[in-house]
Formats: structure tokens, C-alpha cells, sequence
């Protein structure tokens, strides 16, 4: 398969659409949390409930990957529990300590929510190279750790609203 001719683009338009696809994602995600019957917040640890699939992920894990502290994800996990999402069951390596899996029965309702927008995309990306795929993929993975470092960044006070002036445009800018 060959790729297709694509219009040049400067990283700056590319940051801009980036930010359209981050804002409209915001949106997409708050919808769907509300249609399931859930915060945006607890939306995103069942994902990552979901995604561990055979390989339960514990309490301690979901706080990592939502920067949340363990008294924020014992909330979550109480009312991904009472809303029928999620369980905790032992681990069996470990009997003091608990993972996290889905309910087969919420993971098939939340899949058929997003089913329709992974064929969506599936077909997006067979417009694309398996080296662009790649090229997609290796951006997204590497700009995930840029986010989650600058994130950091904000949590620990380095940076303030007056200091910072996000470049032309962008979402601020």
C-alpha cells in the first residue's frame, strides 16, 4: 500500500489541530460518561480497568496511571462497584491485596458505546501506511510522556497561570 499525497503542515498547525482533537475528545468524553452513568473521572479508570484485561490492575496501579492518590481511587472504585462497572477481587499473589476487574456485563455496554468510533477510526487508518501507522503511533506515545511531564509540572507548583503564555494558535493563544 502506498500513502497517500498529504498537504504540508508546520508543527504549530499541527498543535492546533491536535488541540481540536484533545478539546473535542473533552467533550466526546463527558458525553459518554454520562450516557454510562458516570464522572469523566471514573470513565477514565474503568478504561483502564478494561484495558488491563487479563492482568488486573490494583488499586495502587489505577492511582498511578490517573495521578490520583489512593483515597481518590477508593471513591472511584466505590462507585464504579455500587454502579455495577467493576470488583474488587484478591490477588491471588498477594491475599492483603486487591485488583480491580470489569463486569462482563458493563464492559460489553461500554464497548458498544465506542464501538461505532474505533470503526470510525479503523477506517480512518487504512487510508495509512503501515509506516505511517507507526509514525502515528510513536507520536502519540511519545507526546503522552511530554503531557504526563508536564502535568507534573503543574501539580508541583513550577508553573502559574500568569507565567505562562501558550503560543499563537493554540487553544489559548
Amino acid at each position: 500500500m502506498q500513502g497517500k499525497t498529504r498537504p504540508p503542515a508546520t508543527a504549530g498547525e499541527a498543535i492546533a489541530r491536535m488541540d481540536q482533537y484533545v478539546a473535542l475528545g473533552i467533550v466526546g468524553q463527558q458525553e459518554v460518561a454520562q450516557l454510562l452513568g458516570l464522572n469523566v473521572t471514573d470513565l477514565t479508570c474503568l478504561g483502564h480497568i478494561l484495558g488491563a484485561g487479563e492482568s488486573p490492575l490494583a488499586a495502587g496501579d489505577l492511582a498511578g496511571l490517573l495521578d490520583l492518590t489512593t483515597g481518590a481511587v477508593t471513591g472511584v472504585l466505590n462507585r464504579l462497584e455500587r454502579a455495577g462497572y467493576a470488583r474488587r477481587v484478591p490477588d491471588p499473589a498477594d491475599r492483603r491485596r486487591v485488583r480491580v476487574v470489569a463486569d462482563p456485563t458493563a464492559a460489553a455496554r461500554v464497548i458498544a458505546v465506542y464501538q461505532p468510533m474505533y470503526d470510525r477510526l479503523a477506517t480512518l487508518f487504512a487510508d495509512y501506511t503501515p509506516d505511517e501507522i507507526a509514525v502515528i503511533a510513536d507520536w502519540f506515545g511519545r507526546a503522552a510522556v511530554e503531557i504526563r511531564a508536564h502535568c507534573a509540572q503543574v501539580r508541583s507548583g513550577e508553573l502559574t497561570a500568569g507565567e505562562v503564555q501558550p503560543p499563537a494558535g493554540t487553544m489559548g493563544g
